[in-house]
């Protein structure tokens, strides 16, 4: 059947005690929403419905480059009825998935097997066995099994209240009859609101048959209304994200310990050590070795190479038994070739560094073009910006440049030259020679180093007079 998404993402999240609206809450640097809505992509639908209300202009905003189709939800008035909004655009012969923006770690394969459930007639669901039902929906079933129910927390009793099968909320309903199902709800209940679960007992009157697929752990149903919520979720989800990297080959010294905020694609024996924090994009080679406190995001890094702590790399690419640290630094459109040395304190933006070449100390190199088997000294800095204009360094195979030097761009090192220490160099170097500049150095006869003179007294402040009582 032809698939349209439906997802509930209009409320306002009072608890969150946020300007943000609930959706846009940060989870493993994204929106809940994002979460969502990308795990519906996966499944090819024909369409998504994002069902809208408090801060609708800023939710939209947000996802503006996405295709969504928008839906607003003026009054909150359940569940039942935000679905409500979204129907008159679906097509009777679409299946229709329903999810919330609000919970974002539901699994792809969950949803899967729920739609393979949910064709016309049956109808399908998502439940789970939780140890805390508290808040949840309860799933009432017959004497055979069944499903019968799904009673609101509110409006449980107490022996429903007992029992710990809970609904989700995701429901895969066929178009036609979802339609005519909402269409019998009522607000008779303690919330006065429209529930959405009440179409299960609609299907069971119409004798529908109604499949419950088992969530495959607690932490899939999860939903946010508050930060401790929130915190929740996001440990929740390192969990997962910690446990998929080590299945496909990594060691992690302290799964706890790693933070994955993207898609990280990971080569065999790759070693993960404490705190690190991986966003966006990140591939890492086989036998890649990362120290403790690394940040990386959006960047390659090629098999073999070690990042040592404390180093920080945004979209880079990094290639094969690099040496990159501790405390470097690698910005947006750096270029290492193999076997390069970038080491403490060396701060690359937007350059090339050919294979073999080193930059191991308190270094500045940006812009620049580096070739092969270059070595830079402790201190040197490409002058790339005049206050108006960023300028270009090359510097060809082979050079030396010492410590302390200066590079002013636009200017080229030839391959295999020598920049002296504590040079400025503001014309090209040529190419095989030494360059340097340098005053002449004096030494003054007779000049002793100053005593260190006695602290002089002093003067104590005058006594102040007594005030007269």
């Amino acid at each position: 059947m032809p698939l349209s998404v439906v997802i509930l993402a209009a409320g306002q999240g009072k608890r969150m005690n946020s300007d943000l609206p609930k959706v846009l809450q940060p989870l493993a640097g994204k929106p809940l929403l994002a979460h969502v809505i990308q795990t519906a992509r996966r499944l090819a639908p024909d369409n998504i419905y994002v069902v809208y209300g408090h801060g609708g202009s800023e939710v939209q905003a947000a996802f503006e480059h996405e295709r969504i189709d928008w839906v607003l939800q003026a009054e909150q008035l359940g569940t039942g009825h935000a679905v409500m909004q979204a129907m008159p655009m679906i097509p009777d012969d679409h299946l229709v998935l329903i999810l919330y923006g609000d919970v974002p770690l539901i699994r792809i394969d969950t949803l899967r097997a729920l739609l393979r459930a949910a064709h016309a007639p049956a109808i399908g669901l998502v439940c789970a066995q939780v140890a805390a039902p508290a808040g949840y929906g309860r799933v009432i079933r017959d004497s055979a099994g069944a499903v019968g129910a799904i009673i609101e927390q509110k409006d449980a009793t107490p022996a429903q209240l007992a029992i710990h099968e809970v609904n989700a909320g995701i429901f895969a309903i066929p178009a036609q009859q979802l339609r005519a199902w909402l269409l019998e709800l009522r607000s008779d209940n303690a919330q006065h609101e429209f529930y959405l679960t009440d179409v299960v007992a609609s299907a069971v009157r119409a004798g529908t048959p109604i499949h419950a697929v088992p969530a495959g752990s607690e932490a899939e149903i999860l939903g946010v209304n508050d930060r401790l919520q929130l915190a929740q979720v996001e440990s929740a989800h390192r969990h997962e994200r910690a446990r998929e990297l080590m299945l496909a080959g990594a060691t992690l010294v302290d799964p706890a310990r790693v933070d994955i905020r993207g898609h990280v694609r990971v080569g065999r024996d790759v070693s993960i050590d404490v705190n690190a924090v991986l966003l966006g994009e990140v591939s890492l080679g086989a036998r890649v070795r990362i120290g403790p406190n690394c940040v990386i995001r959006d960047s390659e890094i090629g098999a073999d190479t070690e990042i040592r702590a404390n180093s920080i790399i945004e979209q880079a690419r990094v290639g094969q038994h690099c040496v990159i640290g501790p405390f470097a630094r690698l910005r947006p459109e750096t270029v290492l070739d193999a076997h390069a040395h970038i080491g403490n304190f060396v701060e690359v933006k937007n350059s090339h560094i050919g294979e073999g070449s080193k930059a191991n100390h308190l270094s500045y190199l940006g812009d620049s073009h580096i070739g092969a088997g270059v070595n830079v000294g402790a201190g040197t800095v490409t002058c790339n910006y005049d206050g108006a204009n960023k300028s270009t360094t090359v510097i060809e195979d082979g050079a030396f440049i010492g410590s302390g030097s200066m590079l002013v761009a636009p200017v080229r090192i030839g391959a295999d030259a020598t920049i002296g220490a504590g040079s400025t160099i503001t014309t090209d170097a040529p190419a095989g020679k030494l360059s340097l500049t340098r005053a002449q150095q004096a030494t003054v006869e007779g000049w002793t180093r100053p005593d260190k003179r006695e602290a002089a007294p002093q003067p104590k402040p005058s006594a102040k007079p007594k005030p007269k009582r």
